[in-house]
């Protein structure tokens, strides 16, 4: 049977974890209880004058009168052993709050330990209460500005209807007129003409009315004037500020100034001659990010209803242990208590996801409830056991390959001075790549397995969708499927050149399994995780165009882990060289590493990925006006620095340069060593309770972080090999490159989880379990 202290850590919400009923400590105490309720071991030389000492003969006697007494008034109602009083309190500027203070109406034998067990349990309560509170009405001040941003919608799309309406019906109307203004003499002023341009102006007075009333502001709405066919002509635009809300979500006003990322007006201005004014697509823009708020407030009510349920059995829980421990009846009368308290009396939080699931059905799901509830209650991810099958069936395979392909490798001595040239040129770029692949993906898996086992939720920090998120065995089936395939290509092209094929033929191997890769990556169909790679995609385009797109986690999460990658995008580079110029016809593999262009892309490569992260960090502090970002950025133009520095030394290899070297990486190398422990591991504090760390930590042994700290430092400083040097001939060279581009990879790999340990502990200081999503109209009444 499962203790209930481990039930509870594996059932509350992570972020709220410090709001959470304290189980382990008030179970500590009631322990103190019951270790003072033991006897204590008699003295072997008993004190003569204790008034305890020896038995009386009398004691049977009393036992027996205590005995009838009990039963004889056990009919009776029975003396509250303690009394909680509940007094008001407005300490905390938001209204008053009610504290709870126990008081013992009996005596214990363990009057000190008693005390302050219930005044810990008080102190629970209250914290509790509090939180649930402040929670209560954040979300049910959510709720009232979402139903208002939802009246506006409605009104919207029925100035939009009506619109397509007067439309149609004015085009035949237009038809009709013409064919009777060439049978009579009417003027340019008609009176039909006359109270359709009435009526239309009085249409967009009842517009502009309704949206105000619901606190959308417009330009020009007094000073509209007429089009030269006498029709009202006005620009009307949504006032959307720039700057959205907080992400700490943080009460009903914050919320009400979120405001969205759409880039113009909801209603733009009219065409010339008086067309459509409002726009289909920006309506339905700003429809789909009022629902997504819709199911996150739905998702935090149910989270806030879970915090409450699991409290409430904790209290139980703890007070059953102290009335065991004790042997007294306390539970019922602070049961009582609880049970009227703020958190478990209130039904607020029910009633508006009650309110909410109507709301949802009926405005985003037409009226069908088993709809609404997908978006409401999205279904988990279960675990497969084929995909545990299939990543043991490869990871098998891919070993079982690269035994066969070391042996064939020996036997056909691919590796003599007169066949490695030709090979590594043809098969080590493009093989490495995913290699490279392989092991970041199996990496990442590590990393997913380590926050699942941790409980730190990555899902919501990377905002994906919990239906669609990669889980570590999807990450590890991937993994090894990359390196099966790779293996596999390989054993495939020594069979092949051992059978004697052309080597124009054999050599498109490799490019043919590059090109597989990508159309797997671009497969528009529903197969191979289509919404992870379409993510994956997606994200890559925001890294690519970094100044331009707003940055989330997931982006610069992404982008660092392609400054990790450097060689990868090399071995690419050399790749689409190797088979654009056609070098597996000719076999002059210098063409392209002889090459002015090939040469000066090197350059252009290895800046790429610090020039996207440098620019993430500028759009960043454009955003937020942290100058933590600029300091950020200048990490990355150090390492594009000492990045460039190093190539060419590699090809001018004189004393000169191999100061320049020194001196770039080693600021390079220095700088990122800082970032990397204190701000984004969050250690090496001083001042911590945990020596040289910080004060929360998810691993338990401390020495790991320690470990951590020293392997993070030693593969740093890695690139010292690109100025010792130690290469022989050309294969020990590209397999030195290779090791050393591996170990980045797993230092990636061992950074990722530290990162995301931090960035998961401060959403736990602020209490951050669900997104707060801007929405696309601003409350006028919230104007600072």
């Amino acid at each position: 049977m499962v203790k209930f202290s481990k039930e509870l850590e594996a059932q509350l919400i992570p972020e709220w974890k410090e709001a959470f009923v304290n189980y382990c400590q008030l179970k500590k105490q009631v322990k103190k209880i019951k270790i003072s309720r033991k006897p204590k071991p008699a003295s072997l030389y008993p004190i003569p004058h204790d008034p305890d000492f020896g038995r009386s003969l009398f004691d049977p006697v009393r036992k027996l009168a205590r005995t009838f007494s009990d039963k004889l008034f056990s009919s009776s109602e029975k003396p509250e052993i303690i009394q909680v009083r509940r007094r008001k309190s407005s300490e905390d500027g938001d209204g008053v709050e009610e504290i709870y203070q126990t008081e013992l109406v009996q005596l214990f034998s363990e009057e000190d330990e008693v005390k302050v067990f219930f005044a810990k349990l008080d102190e629970e309560l209250n914290k509790v209460n509090q939180f649930h509170k402040s929670k209560e009405t954040e979300f049910v001040g959510r709720g009232e500005i979402l139903k208002k941003q939802l009246d506006i919608l409605a009104e919207l799309k029925q100035i939009l209807s009506d619109r397509k309406k007067r439309s149609l019906s004015g085009s035949n109307s237009q038809r009709s007129f013409s064919s009777s203004a060439r049978n009579s003499d009417f003027s340019a002023g008609s009176p039909g003409e006359l109270s359709e341009t009435q009526s239309e102006t009085s249409r967009t007075d009842e517009i502009i009315d309704a949206l105000e009333r619901n606190g959308v502001s417009f330009i020009n709405s007094a000073t509209r004037h007429k089009t030269k066919g006498g029709k009202p002509k006005m620009s009307l635009r949504v006032d959307i500020p720039d700057a959205v809300a907080g992400a700490d979500g943080g009460g009903a006003r914050s919320i009400a100034t979120a405001t969205s990322v759409l880039w113009e007006e909801l209603v733009n201005n009219p065409r010339s001659g008086g067309g459509d004014f409002i726009n289909r697509k920006k309506i339905q823009c700003a429809e789909k990010m009022i629902r997504k708020a819709f199911v996150e407030l739905y998702k935090g009510l149910g989270l806030l209803k879970t915090y409450s349920s699991l409290n409430m059995i904790a209290f139980t829980k703890i007070l059953k242990k102290f009335d065991k421990v004790s042997g007294q009846q306390a539970s019922s009368s602070y049961l009582k208590v609880v049970k009227r308290s703020q958190f478990t009396s209130s039904d607020k939080v029910v009633r508006l996801m009650d309110e909410l699931e109507s709301i949802f059905t009926k405005h985003f799901a037409n009226n069908d409830r088993k709809k609404a509830m997908k978006f409401l209650r999205p279904h988990q991810q279960k675990d497969s056991h084929m995909v545990t099958f299939f990543v043991g069936l490869f990871t098998g395979c891919s070993v079982s390959l690269f035994s066969i392909y070391i042996i064939l490798a020996h036997l056909s001595g691919i590796f003599t001075s007169g066949a490695q040239v030709s090979y590594l040129e043809t098969v080590y770029p493009v093989f490495s790549v995913f290699a490279l692949l392989s092991l970041h993906m199996f990496m990442y898996g590590c990393n997913l397995f380590m926050w699942k086992s941790t409980r730190i939720n990555y899902t919501f920090i990377f905002e994906f969708a919990p239906s669609t998120a990669l889980r570590y065995r999807d990450a590890f089936l991937m993994g090894t499927t990359f390196m099966t395939s790779v293996v596999a290509a390989m054993v495939i092209h020594l069979i092949l050149r051992a059978a004697g094929f052309s080597a124009n033929e054999v050599d498109t191997i490799p490019g043919i399994l590059l090109l597989i890769f990508i159309c797997v990556l671009i497969c528009p169909f529903d197969t191979f995780y289509r919404p992870t790679r379409f993510c994956f995609i997606r994200i890559l385009r925001n890294i690519i165009c970094s100044p331009f797109y707003k940055v989330l986690m997931v982006d610069f999460f992404m982008a660092d882990q392609l400054t990790s990658q450097i060689p990868l995008l090399r071995h690419i580079e050399s790749t689409a060289c190797y088979f654009m110029a056609q070098s597996f016809r000719t076999h002059e593999y210098n063409t392209c590493k002889n090459g002015r262009i090939y040469r000066e892309l090197a350059y252009l490569i290895s800046f790429s990925p610090y020039f996207w992260r440098a620019m993430q960090c500028i759009r960043r502090w454009w955003d937020e006006s942290n100058t933590d970002h600029l300091v950020n950025m200048g990490k990355y133009v150090s390492a594009m620095v000492a990045a460039g520095v190093r190539i060419t030394y590699a090809r001018e290899s004189t004393t000169g340069w191999l100061a320049v070297v020194l001196v770039s990486s080693v600021v390079a190398t220095l700088y990122q060593l800082y970032w990397d422990f204190v701000k984004d591991w969050g250690l090496l504090n001083p001042k911590s309770k945990n020596a040289w760390l910080r004060d929360d930590l998810v691993l338990k042994n401390k020495n790991i972080y320690y470990l951590s700290i020293a392997l993070n430092l030693v593969l740093r400083v890695a690139w010292i090999e690109t100025i010792v040097r130690f290469r022989v001939n050309p294969v020990q060279s590209h397999l030195l490159d290779f090791l050393l581009a591996s170990l980045e990879v797993i230092r990636r790999g061992h950074w990722n989880f530290y990162r995301v340990e931090n960035e998961h502990l401060n959403n736990v200081g602020h209490f951050r379990a669900v997104k707060t999503v801007p929405l696309p109209f601003r409350d006028m009444d919230s104007d600072d």
